[in-house]
């Protein structure tokens, strides 16, 4: 969840539209009309993030009650019928059902076991009372997505008011699973959660938290290391989405946090690595707001935005911070609520020498739409060369997300509009992914293939050229026992939903 804060006339305003509509179908915003809106937590206390956590999942639960009431979602439970790309077993939802976003993927190297994370909205109680809503849901695999368990809540509790931003991985060496998410309570205050599973996800232990007492948490994201005790986590925090660190040596029982930027930058971190030497690597873009009026409402992103590497090569005592790139200020998103959406989202990869491979995206000029590149360091961070375009000159790109294995073996999928210049009349696209690999450490990569192929119709937001909206600022990649990809994305009417969660798995 990338927090953004809209002003309750905006978002009465849209609801308005949206309740009077003669077919209630989800609503977007003209071209123009969505302000790029701040990060919430500005201050030291995360009270407007609140506010704007319950407003917008207000706004979601109504679109998907009003989606529901025309008959426009959540009625075909069938399997999606289609015809799959070449290599690849064709795109599935997790559940046509159900209103799920921002979806968390991880593999086991040693096993067949897929762990899929969506946040869901609008289901029944999770909990006895004072459930959270939205909540984190946990599908899994044990033959590598040939067949899928019960979906169930990855952990609830009473006095939880909602549950944002998961990440999954598997420790490698051990098969231990550990998971980390946004917890709110009902006071509007942020808090990551970080749970472990010794049995497939069965069930978890008892939650710590990485960030200690710092009072404020947005866009997390971890790594571990092989043995799974070392973990690292950053997050955006106070003052002004300043980066933060918690290390843990332990598996994850204890924690440190260290501030690493103190500056009025807004980080949000999307992807991270440990190499083979125990280097570590995280994957952060950042850009400044520019702000009017009080309570840091109406305020738009400015300057340029700076994709970060942050490298620790000492167990993370100490961190690096490295520019990768910087670019202008990407494409609006036009639909309900986006603001500044596809603007800066990053990913990092390595193989088995340490090699890397960093995806960003980034237009040429300010607010044009933007294309995903890499670039790539033979030695864990220190330089890099020059960017390789991965994404089609003049379409608007965005989401890239890598995966590495064995050596020079990288693999990524990104976003990308189906026709930039033929814009609905809103403002509004249509969208595609897009996979691609490498076996030459990123220099070169094959021809583009779409694996959101699922067919017109297969959802009310999908049609013959792609689908109407990115639903969640995440989506991952990751790569099963049997050296296949699987790549997991959001699609959905608009940012404000509905939408639904989606995979696809090479054969």
């Amino acid at each position: 969840m990338r927090i953004r804060l809209l002003t309750v006339l905006a978002l009465l305003a849209a609801l308005v539209v949206f309740a009077t509509a003669s077919s209630p179908t989800p609503v977007t915003s003209s071209r123009g009309s969505t302000s790029r809106v701040a990060a919430a937590g500005r201050g030291d206390t995360g009270g407007d993030g609140g506010l704007e956590e319950d407003e917008t999942t207000t706004a979601r639960l109504y679109a998907l009650a009003q989606a529901k009431a025309a008959g426009t979602f959540g009625k075909d439970s069938q399997p999606v019928v289609n015809d799959p790309a070449t290599g690849w077993t064709g795109e599935q939802v997790v559940d046509p059902a159900v209103d799920d976003w921002e979806p968390a993927v991880a593999t086991d190297p040693h096993s067949g076991h897929i762990y899929l994370l969506t946040t869901r909205y609008g289901t029944g109680p999770t909990c006895p009372a004072h459930c959270p809503t939205p909540y984190i849901v946990l599908t899994v695999s044990s033959d590598n997505g040939k067949t899928w368990g019960t979906q169930v809540p990855i952990w609830g509790a009473k006095g939880s008011n909602a549950q944002y931003d998961p990440t999954i991985a598997v420790v490698p060496n051990t098969g231990v699973v550990y998971a980390c998410f946004l917890d709110a309570d009902r006071h509007g205050g942020f808090d990551l959660l970080f749970i472990n599973s010794t049995d497939h996800g069965k069930t978890w232990g008892d939650p710590v938290r990485p960030n200690g007492n710092v009072s404020w948490t947005d866009k997390d994201f971890f790594t571990t290391s092989p043995s799974g005790k070392d973990v690292f986590v950053s997050w955006n925090g106070p003052n002004g989405g300043d980066l933060w660190m918690g290390v843990s040596h332990d598996y994850g029982a204890t924690w440190t946090q260290t501030r690493v930027v103190d500056s009025k930058r807004y980080f949000y971190a999307y992807d991270a690595k440990v190499l083979p030497d125990g280097t570590v690597v995280f994957s952060e873009s950042s850009f400044q707001y520019s702000c009017g009026g009080t309570g840091s409402f109406n305020c738009v992103s400015s300057g340029t935005v700076w994709h970060h590497a942050i490298i620790s090569r000492d167990d993370g005592r100490t961190w690096r911070n490295v520019v990768v790139a910087t670019v202008p200020i990407g494409e609006n998103c036009f639909s309900a609520g986006c603001g500044e959406f596809y603007t800066g989202q990053t990913s990092v990869a390595t193989d088995a020498r340490g090699h890397l491979v960093f995806a960003y995206e980034g237009p040429n000029t300010d607010h044009g739409p933007q294309t995903s590149y890499v670039k790539t360091s033979t030695d864990e961070g220190r330089t890099w060369s020059a960017p390789i375009a991965l994404s089609a000159q003049g379409e608007d790109s965005t989401g890239p997300r890598l995966i590495g294995t064995e050596n020079g073996d990288f693999r990524v999928w990104y976003m990308q509009t189906a026709n930039d210049d033929a814009m609905r009349s809103d403002g509004t696209h249509d969208w595609n992914v897009w996979y691609r690999s490498s076996r030459d450490d990123g220099a070169t990569w094959s021809k583009p293939v779409m694996i959101d192929d699922a067919p017109a119709g297969a959802a009310g937001y999908i049609n013959a050229d792609g689908f109407d909206e990115i639903y969640g600022d995440y989506g991952e990649i990751a790569i099963t026992s049997t050296g296949e990809t699987i790549a997991v994305w959001g699609e959905g009417y608009s940012w404000t939903g509905p939408g639904g969660c989606w995979f696809n798995i090479q054969t």
